[in-house]
């Protein structure tokens, strides 16, 4: 079931919005849902350079590795 928000927005972004929205030939709180769940897609996902910065640091690998090994045990919960 959708529900409704109320959000108030300055004039400038809401033109921004609206005219963004129109050239997506899209209804402007159909954009505004868009583009917060592109950004939240965005935001959840680590990009390729962090991940390869978290596989190069050796500490921090060797830390993980007991909670790894506990997990893969079946040891431990998660809260």
């Amino acid at each position: 079931m959708s529900k409704t928000v109320t959000l108030q927005l300055s004039d400038d972004i809401h033109e921004l919005f609206r005219s963004r929205a129109a050239q997506d030939i899209r209804s402007l709180s159909n954009f505004i849902e868009t583009a917060v769940l592109r950004y939240l897609e965005r935001a959840e996902y680590i990009d390729e350079v962090e991940m390869e910065e978290i596989g190069n640091n050796r500490s921090l690998n060797l830390s993980l590795k007991p909670g790894l090994t506990d997990a893969e045990e079946g040891r431990g919960r998660v809260a």
